[in-house]
């Protein structure tokens, strides 16, 4: 589980391409010696398996494997070196949840189609598939590219957000412009919720009068 709180951005420095996935290497802030091997990384929201880690030449990395699924249902095929990649680490017991559950299991992938520039602070406007857009509601959470937003606004299957200073320089959300797709997990109380309404029986009530 994770919390949509990026914590470091990191930059893929290598992408090793096989019959069954892609190996990614990312340079990152994160001290190799406190990741263990198999513990779960989000990359750009995306949860992956650390299959390695170390440190040469003055700069950590660690590895992680995207299988033919993870490429089938996002865009981490087309990534090249030298991308920066928002990152977050798993949620350990303690820990402060700042933002909302993530699972980092992408559910699609949402266009950039306005991007608005006031002063430092950023608005960014997405569109997404029908089936996504009646999970997403005005003053509820998303996650996209790993990062923990509110929804200021929908209209259609069309929502925006609006990112403080703090969260554009914090994050890769600089890098993006209108045409650009991103990674979209929808929030999961808004999914069971859905599920909920679907499932429940034809003249069944809530009990109250």
């Amino acid at each position: 589980m994770f919390t949509g709180i990026v914590s470091d951005v990191g930059r893929l420095v290598r992408a090793v391409d096989g019959n069954d996935g892609r190996l990614l290497r990312v340079a990152t802030r994160y001290d190799p010696a406190t990741i263990e091997l198999g513990a779960s990384i989000a990359l750009d929201g995306i949860c992956l398996t650390v299959t390695d880690r170390g440190g040469e030449a003055g700069e950590n990395w660690f590895e992680a494997f995207a299988a033919l699924e993870t490429l089938a249902v996002t865009e981490v095929g087309k990534w090249r070196e030298g991308r920066r990649i928002n990152l977050e680490r798993a949620l350990r017991v303690g820990d402060e949840l700042g933002g909302h559950i993530v699972s980092g299991h992408v559910d699609g992938m949402a266009t950039i189609v306005g991007r608005e520039e006031t002063g430092e602070q950023l608005t960014l406007t997405f569109e997404v598939p029908a089936e996504l857009a009646r999970f997403i509601a005005r003053k509820g959470s998303v996650a996209l590219n790993g990062t923990s937003l509110t929804v200021n606004a929908v209209e259609g299957n069309r929502f925006s957000v609006h990112l403080i200073p703090y969260t554009v320089t914090a994050t890769s959300w600089g890098d993006y412009g209108v045409g650009d797709r991103v990674n979209i997990e929808v929030d999961q109380m808004a999914r069971y919720a859905a599920r909920l309404i679907e499932t429940k029986p034809a003249g069944a009530t809530d009990g109250s009068n």
